[in-house]
């Protein structure tokens, strides 16, 4: 087959492609919008690599065009061309010029991978932050707080935070493009450690970026940087009471189906997410919208509703038992996704 046949057929699979690729991206899940020190380092490293690629490339495709119009064949070239190889200039040349281009490149490089490593879990001014994966859910344990939480990883701005990362099975990946490359978390005890901040105060969207089962794609998590001052308003928050369901009869089924495994403010087990201000909350179950609210400012609880009555349609896979297994009625689980839903903090 001819060449030009063949890139017929492929330019248009490649076009097909990347249309898809680009399809595929979300803004608040991109390293090309760095929100952090650590990431615009990253992104830094990017367009560094990037640029001195593109030198080479235009230079070498320079001198090729050069070669192949100026040495031509021409009709009235009937003889064999003189035959040259071998020239000391030039290969000292080629081969100084990319060492010299690779060193450029190592040293930031270096810089990036011990900045991105930091360690700051002895540094008496950051937050500590013990991240433990699961399938398919992310565990936010603050050991100077006394503060366990999940899913929502609540930050304050302009401060170093210092993660111990562990997995509770398999292995999983925590990543935050906004503020931080990857680091996995590793089975069998393992324990890996890394820094990031925040400046500005937002919402960063994370995910996990290791394939980890059949819902891995919606093992996200966001990470909230607030105030300093957002941040105590929280920890307290975090520290009260729980609220207590009004009906008797639904606090008594709350306590005995929910609170075996999941912890509401001072009280609960152990196992699964803790559910303290789930209300408050980016998304139920990670991926479900939990921000709307009705024409009385209410929030919608449907996304809630949804979860409860079959987890296993949100997120196959997952370890959590279906409240209709385990006895409950539609009424009680609506009523218990209406006090979840409505279960916020103020911060």
């Amino acid at each position: 087959m001819k060449r030009w046949q063949v890139m017929k057929r492929l330019l248009p699979m490649l076009a097909i492609f990347s249309l898809l690729m680009a399809g595929c991206g979300r803004d608040d899940l991109s390293v090309l919008r760095p929100q952090g020190p650590v990431a615009q380092g990253q992104f830094d490293l990017i367009k560094l690599s990037i640029s001195i690629m593109l030198v080479v490339l235009v230079i070498v495709f320079a001198i090729s065009a050069y070669v192949i119009v100026k040495f031509r064949r021409r009709p009235e070239h009937k003889d064999m061309p003189e035959q040259v190889e071998g020239n000391f200039k030039l290969e000292i040349i080629w081969t100084v010029i990319p060492l010299i281009l690779v060193l450029v490149l190592a040293v930031p490089t270096v810089k990036e991978v011990f900045a991105f490593g930091e360690d700051h879990a002895n540094d008496k001014d950051a937050i500590q932050v013990k991240v433990t994966s699961h399938l398919y859910w992310w565990e936010f344990e603050y050991p100077q707080f006394g503060i366990t939480t999940a899913q929502d990883l609540i930050i304050p701005t302009n401060k170093n935070i210092a993660f111990e990362l562990k997995t509770a099975d398999v292995i999983h990946s925590f990543w935050v493009p906004s503020l931080s490359g990857k680091m996995d978390t590793n089975p069998d005890g393992t324990i890996n450690r890394f820094s990031f901040s925040a400046p500005k105060e937002g919402v960063y969207r994370g995910k996990c970026a290791e394939l980890c089962g059949p819902s891995h794609g919606f093992m996200e998590f966001k990470v909230k940087s607030v105030s300093p001052e957002s941040f105590e308003t929280w920890k307290t928050a975090m520290k009260a009471p729980m609220v207590a369901i009004e009906d008797k009869a639904l606090a008594e089924t709350f306590k005995n189906q929910c609170l075996t495994c999941h912890a509401v403010g001072d009280q609960g087990g152990v196992g699964g997410p803790s559910l303290t201000g789930i209300g408050s909350r980016e998304a139920v179950a990670s991926i479900l919208l939990n921000s709307e609210t009705n024409d009385e400012g209410n929030p919608v609880v449907e996304n809630m509703k949804e979860w409860l009555h079959d987890p296993q349609s949100v997120k196959p896979g997952n370890k959590m038992p279906a409240p209709k297994d385990l006895g409950l009625t539609d009424a009680e689980i609506d009523g218990i996704a209406e006090y979840l839903a409505n279960y916020k903090l103020e911060y």
